[in-house]
C-alpha cells in the first residue's frame, strides 16, 4: 500500500505505522535495513515527515511554541487570581 500523501498528523501516524508494518514483515524500510527496531522507528518517521514535506526540527519547535503558549497562559491565569 503506498504511502498517503498530506501535512496532517494523521497522515504522518498512518505512514509511519505502515513503514514499520513493512519492516516487520521484510526487515527493510525502503532499501535499507535498520540494525534495530529503534533505528528503524527512526527511519520510519524520518521517512513519513518527508513525504509530509515536513522536518522533525518544524515539529518540535511547532511543540515547543504550543508549551511556551501554555505556560504563559497559566502564568497570565495564576497572577489574576492574586
Amino acid at each position: 500500500m503506498p504511502l498517503k500523501t498530506g501535512k496532517s498528523q494523521e497522515a504522518v501516524q498512518s505512514n509511519v505505522a505502515e513503514l514499520m508494518h513493512k519492516y516487520k514483515k521484510t526487515g527493510k524500510i525502503g532499501s535499507s535495513k535498520p540494525k534495530s527496531k529503534k533505528a528503524a522507528q527512526k527511519q520510519a518517521v524520518a521517512i513519513a515527515l518527508s513525504q509530509a514535506g515536513k522536518s522533525k526540527k518544524m515539529n518540535e519547535q511547532a511543540i515547543k511554541m504550543s508549551f511556551e503558549e501554555t505556560v504563559n497562559a497559566l502564568l497570565a491565569e495564576y497572577n489574576n487570581l492574586k
